[in-house]
């Protein structure tokens, strides 16, 4: 008898964490996640688009063999992250954000003068209203996860606000 209850708590509970892991890669939590830090700057949301996830979703099945941070150079905007064990989309929408400090807004430029802030910008692009994005656990034992925006962001010249 209590071996069953043992076996129903366990599973219960497994079922619980799976649910968990897999809460924090929802298209709603990837909407969310961007969508709170284009609030902070006063953008307006961004809008799941079932055909960009797909584009997402396409390519890093694509980079499941190798994991390799390589822009798929396709139609869209994109941000790439990666990172070993179980990095979930808000984690890597967060790593993008954290650039938010290299992002000099008078000057339109990182500030470095590199381009250590362009995951930020495209984030908080406002021109960019679509959203999708992919996650995928690869033969390293990595997770790369890439989010792709429509229309594209990071125009040469132009502000993302």
């Amino acid at each position: 008898m209590w071996f069953t209850k043992l076996s129903s708590a366990i599973c219960f509970m497994a079922l619980c964490l799976s649910h968990l892991s897999e809460a924090q890669n929802s298209p709603q939590d990837f909407v969310n996640a961007h969508n709170v830090i284009r609030a902070a700057v006063g953008v307006g949301p961004l809008v799941w688009n079932r055909t960009v996830a797909s584009y997402a979703q396409k390519y890093a099945d694509k980079r499941m063999k190798d994991c390799e941070m390589e822009h798929s150079y396709g139609p869209y905007g994109e941000n790439l992250a990666e990172g070993y064990g179980n990095l979930d989309g808000v984690d890597a929408v967060k790593m993008w954000a954290s650039e938010k400090p290299d992002y000099d807004h008078s000057s339109n430029s990182c500030a470095s003068g590199g381009d250590d802030c362009l995951h930020y910008t495209q984030i908080v692009w406002s021109k960019s209203v679509h959203l999708g994005c992919g996650r995928a656990k690869c033969a390293n034992g990595w997770v790369f996860v890439i989010c792709s925006y429509d229309p594209v962001g990071n125009v040469e010249g132009e502000r993302p606000y």
